[in-house]
């Protein structure tokens, strides 16, 4: 196990002070499961915590976020039967070498909408790649809308994994200079995105090379005992995601994942889990951790002291270990 003792700040390329406040302001609303914009509207910190969506929208094409090296996106998918979005960064060696292909990260967000994050999580691979920290990588931010989990839902209404895997993944090496292989792939993602890392990793190890898993949750085996929702939030998910089976919601965890593909699993991925140890995810993130020892699945657990459920403080925690695992998985800058 890892210690990391907590760290001040991030580097604030291009940021002042009053975007900052804002920034903080909007992490905090995504890691309590608030606000995704709503469509027509501009992303603010205002509207993240302000606007809700209704329950019964399928937000498949979020509004544009508008940051340095970052684009928008979309791309017509036969499993959703709908037009669906997405952002890209891409770095400055992206266009200064015109036949150089490139390593992909898929971010997936937390709950409530990830749009609010994506200028400052696109700054924070900006500023590492110019300062030679991390290989030069392309950053997809998914759209996996606010409480989609990264999963095909039972009814068949949403189904967010096809469209990640079988459809976004492709379209990305189709029309991006990738390395479309396992090495050139990462899933990274916190809270629900971090269960989506692990879901969408542990099923397919055979498309990711590295799986990074921040605060991630639901990890526990009943989703109806979550640490940061109440019992009514939990059995919403339940019965909107997951059908109202919780055998179901079971069956899809990245725990059964696991269990189901230990040997491929073993074969070479990069795994990482981090969890702050003030985060109200810590005990189903431990117990995890040691679920994934018991099956003999090579990982490296880091804890954060004094850091809670935000993704921000997390980043900041980790400093520059957290460039580290992209040097691992990537291969070091050129």
């Amino acid at each position: 196990m890892t210690m990391i003792p907590p760290m001040t700040n991030l580097p604030q390329p291009g940021f002042g002070t009053a975007i900052l406040a804002a920034l903080l302001l909007v992490a905090v609303a995504m890691a309590s499961g608030l606000g995704e914009a709503v469509a027509g509207q501009p992303v603010t910190a205002q509207s993240v915590t302000e606007q809700a969506v209704p329950a019964a929208a399928l937000a498949w094409v979020t509004p544009a976020v508008t940051a340095p090296g970052v684009s928008f996106h979309t791309f017509e998918s036969a499993a959703a039967k709908a037009t669906v979005s997405y952002h890209v960064f891409t770095p400055a060696a992206y266009d200064r070498d015109p036949d150089r292909r490139f390593p992909v990260v898929y971010w997936l967000h937390g709950s409530g909408g990830g749009l609010p994050g994506i200028p400052r999580v696109a700054a924070h691979f900006a500023a590492a790649i110019e300062a030679g920290k991390s290989p030069p990588c392309l950053v997809v931010f998914v759209n996996g809308m606010p409480n989609g989990m990264y999963v095909d839902w039972k009814d068949g209404s949403a189904p967010i994994e096809t469209v990640v895997v079988k459809e976004l993944v492709p379209h990305i090496d189709a029309t991006c200079r990738t390395i479309a292989a396992r090495e050139g792939r990462v899933l990274d993602g916190y809270s629900m995105g971090g269960y989506g890392a692990a879901r969408l990793g542990f099923k397919y190890p055979d498309l990711f090379r590295a799986i990074s898993i921040m605060g991630g949750g639901p990890l526990q085996p009943d989703l109806r005992d979550a640490p940061r929702a109440s019992r009514k939030r939990a059995n919403d998910v339940l019965e909107r995601v997951y059908g109202g089976d919780p055998e179901y919601f079971r069956s899809v965890s990245p725990r059964a994942l696991a269990e189901r593909n230990v040997d491929a699993i073993r074969n070479g991925a990069l795994i990482r889990q981090v969890c702050g140890d003030q985060d109200e995810t810590f005990p189903a993130n431990r117990d995890f951790h040691e679920h994934l020892e018991r099956l003999g699945i090579p990982h490296a657990w880091t804890v954060l002291p004094g850091v809670d459920h935000d993704p921000l403080a997390t980043l900041a925690a980790l400093g520059d270990s957290n460039w580290g695992f992209y040097r691992q998985a990537l291969g070091p800058p050129p």
